[in-house]
């Protein structure tokens, strides 16, 4: 057997590792869940079985942004666009649409109402901090799908 038919064979569905993933994400390993998206989806960059690939990056930056877990689902986001050049995928209605899902997924960051001066100077100063750290992944990721 081939070394590419061996890497097509070892590698299971798609869907399974991300219903794995998804495990991992929700019980609070957002760290070890991004290393485990990016590792496996490198695996299936490398069988060039791309459309794989790409659903795991989605899946694992949408589960990682509705987490709030911007910088993990940021840096998957992008994998997932340079996986899009990667596999030579041209612009088309589908890709648009995973590409504003991704987009969608990015949290909002509401300011905080009603504040005293002293004692909220603090909340606003966290919130400004999470929203420059949104507006940045979210824009990179924006920069890189218009490429």
């Amino acid at each position: 057997m081939s070394r590419e038919r061996l890497k097509r064979a070892v590698l299971p569905p798609a869907q399974e590792n991300i219903d794995k993933l998804e495990k991992v994400v929700k019980e609070g390993n957002y760290y070890g869940a991004q290393q485990m998206y990016k590792s496996i989806s490198a695996r299936y960059i490398s069988a060039q079985r791309y459309s794989e690939a790409l659903d795991l990056l989605q899946s694992g930056a949408c589960i990682q942004l509705e987490h709030g877990q911007v910088t993990c689902g940021g840096e998957l986001a992008l994998l997932f666009v340079e996986t899009l050049g990667k596999a030579k995928i041209h612009y088309d209605d589908e890709t648009l649409d995973r590409l504003l899902k991704i987009y969608k997924a990015f949290p909002r960051v509401p300011l905080p109402q009603h504040l005293r001066v002293d004692d909220d100077m603090q909340q606003i100063s966290e919130a400004l901090g999470a929203a420059k750290v949104r507006v940045e992944s979210c824009s990179s990721f924006l920069k890189a799908a218009i490429r």
